[in-house]
């Protein structure tokens, strides 16, 4: 009898067991499709596929993508940034082509002249003008005269006269002149030296005694000149010391830019 029952009671149980396993199982599986259906097993389907099967839906086919559409519209610019760093200097420019003005000391061309080349102090086998002269005072002057400055050291164009003391222009134009010229003192007089130009002071210098054998009256003027203006240093009372060929007493000049 007991025999009997066991037989009977053994293949039940079996089956409740069996019965809850699959439950467990089943109740697991359908959780992990549920939970996380969209993670697939590698080389296996998808929970949602695994679910459409089970509920006999035929599987979506794969998306298909399309064309590219057209770009969109280009935004707004953005704010200004910030000013960078100062870069490095450039490398030096090429010089500059020659000006046609006055100061850009333009050749000019003067008349034919003779054999060698010159008149009037017009070099024109250069085409440009050279004026210029440099003479020293070799003998004492006194009282109210023209100074003859007699050694010449330069004279191009031979415009400045040993005999006369005087400068006379053959170019228009603009002139540099200077003169330095020593008082010869020892008596408390002073000396004044004029730079003049047809007769009208352009400058003026002084030299003043106190107390000492020598003092110096030099100026410098920069004029216009037309031809035939004359140019000279005078006294204007005192006493100009010579030197022989010292040249302490000097007048010089020179033509900067012609008309």
């Amino acid at each position: 009898m007991d025999l009997l029952a066991l037989a009977v009671a053994v293949p039940l149980l079996l089956l409740r067991a069996s019965e809850t396993s699959a439950h467990y199982y089943e109740m697991m599986g359908t959780c992990r499709m549920v939970c996380d259906p969209y993670t697939p097993k590698p080389g296996g389907a998808t929970a949602m596929e695994v679910i459409q099967n089970m509920n006999g839906v035929e599987p979506q086919p794969p998306l298909a993508h399309g064309s590219r559409g057209e770009p969109g519209r280009p935004g707004k610019p953005g704010p200004r940034g910030p000013q960078g760093e100062p870069g490095p200097p450039g490398l030096r420019g090429p010089p500059g082509g020659r000006g046609d003005g006055k100061f850009a000391f333009p050749a000019l061309t003067g008349a034919v002249g003779a054999d060698n080349g010159e008149i009037d102090g017009v070099n024109t086998t250069t085409n440009s003008f050279r004026i210029a002269f440099y003479v020293g005072l070799k003998n004492p002057h006194e009282g109210y005269e023209v100074l003859k400055f007699d050694d010449v050291i330069t004279n191009l164009g031979d415009h400045y006269d040993t005999s006369t003391g005087k400068f006379t222009c053959h170019v228009s134009g603009i002139y540099f002149f200077t003169y330095h010229v020593l008082m010869r003192g020892g008596d408390g007089t002073s000396m004044w030296a004029d730079l003049c130009k047809n007769g009208q002071v352009r400058a003026s210098a002084i030299a003043q005694d106190a107390d000492q054998n020598y003092d110096y009256a030099s100026n410098s003027a920069v004029l216009h000149l037309d031809s035939g203006d004359e140019i000279y240093v005078k006294l204007d009372g005192g006493k100009a010391h010579g030197g022989n060929n010292n040249k302490y007493s000097t007048f010089s000049g020179f033509i900067l830019y012609p008309d």
